[in-house]
């Protein structure tokens, strides 16, 4: 059977337990967004794809999806995907395409967008943002993979002790003080740097 366009999910939250219920929502899912949500689990692998879409159900994060189970072709599934960005580790770092910053240390993990590095505190003249690329430049991340989840290419750097100081002393320059308390008093061991994908023209 073709594809739809659109999928109706129940979407509902796998920490939901006997002691607080989390209401199911419905609504119409496009299928590409579905089939992103997938591919942490199933890599582009046709096969698994098509019997996920067959058994209807799927678990995501912290999130549960529901749909009405049906019968795709494998070629269509294939063609599918084939439109999917894929990883590509001869992709250099680009700082200034950097949307997400994700710090990673003992029992701590602390999401910075760029949009909140970005914003300074009265009279300074940098953010923390501006800093912390002044850090990745003298420390390269290396390429892991795509990301559907958050669209963009991820790098990882692992933190010397010395840059893990810099980064927290910058903190300082966050204008949102419980942010800025979560990364002056975390023993930040990594980051992953989540890059925009600018498609290459045809040459």
């Amino acid at each position: 059977m073709p594809l739809p366009e659109t999928v109706r999910v129940k979407l509902s939250s796998e920490e939901a337990g006997t002691v607080a219920i989390t209401p199911v929502v419905v609504q119409d899912l496009p299928l590409r967004e579905l089939v992103e949500r997938m591919l942490g689990v199933t890599g582009k692998d046709p096969a698994r794809v098509r019997e996920l879409f067959l058994r209807g159900s799927l678990v995501s994060g912290a999130s549960r999806f529901r749909w009405s189970g049906f019968d795709a072709d494998l070629e269509s599934v294939t063609a599918l995907l084939s439109d999917l960005p894929d990883s590509d580790p001869a992709l250099p770092f680009a700082p200034e395409r950097c949307l997400l910053a994700v710090f990673h240390g003992p029992g701590c993990r602390i999401e910075l967008s760029r949009e909140a590095g970005n914003k300074r505190r009265l009279l300074r003249r940098k953010s923390f943002w501006d800093l912390f690329l002044e850090v990745l430049a003298d420390e390269p991340p290396r390429y892991v993979a795509y990301s559907y989840k958050e669209k963009a290419d991820c790098y990882r750097l692992a933190l010397s002790h010395s840059t893990s100081s810099r980064i927290r002393e910058t903190a300082t320059l966050l204008p949102f003080k419980s942010l800025g308390r979560q990364i002056r008093g975390s023993a930040l061991e990594w980051v992953e740097l989540f890059v925009e994908r600018i498609e290459r023209m045809p040459g």
